[in-house]
């Protein structure tokens, strides 16, 4: 069972690394020691940035047709509706960024399609294939699988959860802190006689009490249940349980809950792993970092991470590239990391709106190695920035990065003869962009700009283009 890359690990982020090294012609194999995907809803927000990343992975109109909006927020009382409660400041989408709000889809939803993604692209998913050891050497990882089995990989990518037992292997610690000590109930029900136009809170009722939330999952016929418990509950996962949890704290019967589909427990935390790397070994997703759920961060920034480590793979398996660029995923992605578990705990802890930051919009790598800005007089948009979405010429800019290149954008300004692998769009005047030449990178960050091709080439030769 030889492979270029072994994931561990089916949930999103193991699924959309597998999606993109899939489309570049990497071969890899995603291990998963649970005999199917998860079954949960637990990460349902889909935010703007990461539909972004969805276009270009190909499954953008599933998730689309998928989901739907997230409802407004109704306060009840004592059985009655007290009044409305806005989860996400508005926003409108805008010529430079098409997706303007959150998109719920259940996680077990979004890993489905990202599953069948994978397979039309000719990946696998092997189930039941638990990792019990791994072996690094100066070529590659070994990994022996509770089957008996052995994987031989040129790099390994733990994305199995926050529990990761390859992080574990590794040595590599986490620091962080319970960001609430009180314990939280997340579950996927069937409920009669509670509308599904609504996000239903209904607020602690007493001192020492927790809140209960039903939210209608788009998309579906479920609900999902959230319930905050006292510090030191033990948290009944049983369909009785879960029963009496919503009757004690809304006006609905046990009888009412006529179905339990799915049910976890957790205490929010926040934590990062100390490194992101360990030799031929990356970690991604939760295995990397651990978010609170509130402001829905974790699922996105780990899609995220998948984004930016895939196309590096990519480049130094297929592309000739440097492995040196490999040393760029812990340098761009642990301080993205850092950032959205601060803003995770603080929306936790009501410090700070479900606002423009959530959208992951303005993300970026100003700072990184991999970045160059020649200009002389850069505009508002620099190298390091998203690459906004807009018209120029007469094609959409989205429609010409969609795919595993990089693309040379040309504003008022004439475009060389690119090197191959690199796409061109030209165009007199694009406001986002300002004027200059801007190489964006296959993951949609703009990685070297200049007012003249000077240099354009130089820093194209070590990433293989």
């Amino acid at each position: 069972m030889d492979t270029d890359v072994l994931i561990v690990g089916a949930g999103p982020t193991g699924l959309a690394l597998g999606v993109d090294l899939a489309r570049r012609g990497v071969a890899a194999l995603v291990v998963e020691r649970a005999g199917a995907l998860f079954p949960g809803s637990r990460g349902k927000g889909i935010q703007p940035r990461t539909m972004e990343v969805f276009d270009d992975l190909g499954v953008r109109e599933a998730i689309r047709a998928a989901g739907g909006t997230y409802p407004v927020g109704m306060i009840w009382q004592d059985g009655r509706r007290a009044g409305e409660h806005h989860m996400f400041d508005p926003a409108e989408a805008s010529e430079d960024a098409p997706y303007d709000e959150p998109w719920m889809v259940p996680q077990w939803r979004t890993q489905e399609i990202l599953f069948a993604r994978l397979e039309e692209l000719g990946g696998r998913v092997a189930f039941g294939r638990e990792v019990v050891s791994l072996d690094r050497d100066a070529d590659g990882v070994t990994a022996l699988l509770g089957t008996g089995e052995r994987v031989r990989a040129r790099y390994a990518v733990a994305a199995d959860g926050g529990r990761s037992t390859v992080r574990r292997a590794l040595g590599i610690g986490m620091t962080g802190e319970t960001v609430d000590p009180q314990p939280m109930l997340v579950a996927d029900v069937r409920i009669s006689g509670l509308d599904r136009d609504n996000w239903h809170v209904f607020p602690p009722a007493g001192e020492g009490e927790g809140f209960l939330a039903v939210c209608p999952l788009a998309g579906t016929e479920d609900f999902q249940v959230v319930a905050q418990f006292p510090a030191d509950t033990t948290v009944d996962l049983s369909p009785e349980g879960i029963r009496k949890t919503v009757s004690a704290r809304s006006h609905l019967a046990p009888e009412d809950i006529t179905e339990v589909r799915w049910a976890s427990d957790f205490r929010p935390r926040a934590a990062l792993a100390d490194a992101f790397r360990a030799g031929r070994v990356f970690l991604a997703g939760d295995a990397a970092h651990i978010h609170p759920p509130a402001g829905g961060q974790g699922l996105n920034t780990s899609v995220q991470d998948a984004y930016n480590l895939g196309w590096k793979l990519g480049a130094v398996l297929r592309g000739g590239a440097d492995a040196a660029l490999l040393d760029t995923y812990e340098e761009e992605r642990r301080p993205i990391a850092a950032q959205m578990l601060g803003l995770t705990t603080g929306v936790h802890r009501g410090e700070i709106r479900r606002g423009g930051a959530t959208r992951q919009l303005g993300l970026g790598y100003r700072d990184s190695s991999l970045t160059r800005e020649t200009r002389t007089a850069p505009d508002a948009l620099r190298a390091g920035d998203r690459a906004p979405d807009g018209t120029l010429g007469d094609v959409r800019l989205f429609d010409v990065f969609r795919g595993p290149h990089w693309t040379l954008v040309a504003v008022g300004a004439e475009a060389p003869e690119p090197p191959a692998g690199v796409r061109v769009a030209v165009g007199a005047e694009q406001p986002s962009y300002g004027t200059g030449l801007f190489l964006v990178r296959p993951d949609g960050y703009v990685g070297w700009a200049g007012d003249s091709p000077e240099g354009l080439r130089a820093y194209l030769a070590p990433l293989g283009v």
